[in-house]
């Protein structure tokens, strides 16, 4: 397939910000049973839900340079019964409202107001309901941004649960990266718990994105020229694509780009997003002061690298029409 620039961008910001966000809230409940210590709510966790809803945004942005006409964008819910772009489209908002809610309260400091307790816990209050609420509806977003492209039963590669689980660990990835260097620059004594956890999911995307890299690699077609045309005859040779300089067919649904070319970036996003940023985060946790310039350099060559692989991802999905628009003439 042909990767959109637009898409790509929208999938990997969004995915930062789920990111971010589940940060924050498992620092919240890490707090809640005394495993970390309390955090200041207006310098952190409502700084943090603004930056979570910038990349939210900033996606949102992005998606309308892939649509014809953005004016009519709101008619993309409407087929919500059976469409996941629809449920993403819907989803998405409600993420970004309940985040709003969840930094509102922490910036009002309604936070500190009790509703109940739990055993041998602390007091529950209205940001942990509403930061549950948020937690369940960015996996929810998760699961519809992956569900879109994992849907697509003609596209091999795509077609596996290993994307779904790709997007989840990948987003989540970025983000508690991201949160490490949020929580240096606001100098919260949780960095150490959030390169922890970093790398813990930087480990395991790496896991699932190797077997859906080998995977995909051993498939095999389900069609051929023979069926792409129609055709039992066993001796068939492709001589032209039937147009003189392309269409719409080889521009949308084929890159165009060489097996040398792709093989090249799927090293390039290995090391990016894996390799380089576990290092960085490593020598995050040997610091007593950790510079702010490596927790956000972990940050910015790991989001380059979820962008190239997000682009490798699109490639990956080899449409069957592509069978007969092969060559041109």
């Amino acid at each position: 397939m042909h990767p959109a620039i637009s898409v790509i961008l929208l999938t990997t910001l969004i995915g930062v910000g789920q990111g971010l966000f589940l940060a924050l809230y498992t620092s919240e409940i890490y707090s809640m049973i005394d495993l970390l210590p309390v955090q200041n709510s207006q310098s952190f966790y409502a700084l943090g839900s603004l930056v979570a809803l910038s990349f939210l945004i900033m996606g949102l942005f992005a998606s309308f340079f892939h649509l014809g006409r953005p004016l009519r964008a709101w008619r993309s819910s409407s087929q919500w019964r059976t469409s996941w772009l629809s449920r993403e489209v819907i989803i998405l908002p409600i993420l970004m409202i309940l985040i709003v809610l969840y930094g509102t309260i922490h910036y009002f400091g309604w936070a500190e107001k009790q509703l109940f307790s739990l055993q041998q816990m602390r007091l529950l209050n209205l940001s942990l309901l509403i930061g549950a609420l948020a937690t369940l509806v960015t996996f929810a977003l998760f699961v519809g941004t992956s569900m879109i492209y994992a849907s697509l039963r003609f596209l091999q590669e795509w077609h596996n649960p290993l994307t779904v689980i790709n997007y989840i660990l990948l987003g989540g990835a970025s983000g508690f990266t991201l949160a490490v260097g949020f929580a240096v620059y606001v100098e919260a004594n949780v960095v150490n718990f959030y390169a922890l956890w970093a790398i813990i999911l930087t480990m395991m995307a790496f896991i699932t994105r190797s077997l859906s890299l080998i995977r995909n690699s051993q498939i095999k077609p389900k069609s051929n020229l023979q069926t792409a045309i129609g055709m039992r005859h066993t001796l068939i040779t492709q001589k032209a694509q039937g147009f003189m300089g392309g269409s719409f067919n080889t521009r949308e649904f084929f890159h165009g780009k060489s097996l040398d070319k792709l093989n090249a970036v799927k090293v390039i996003f290995l090391v990016l997003i894996f390799l380089v940023p576990i290092i960085l985060l490593f020598l995050v946790t040997m610091f007593a002061v950790v510079p702010l310039a490596l927790a956000i350099s972990a940050f910015i060559i790991q989001y380059l690298g979820i962008v190239i692989e997000r682009w490798y991802f699109f490639t990956e999905g080899t449409h069957p029409q592509n069978l007969y628009y092969q060559t041109v003439s």
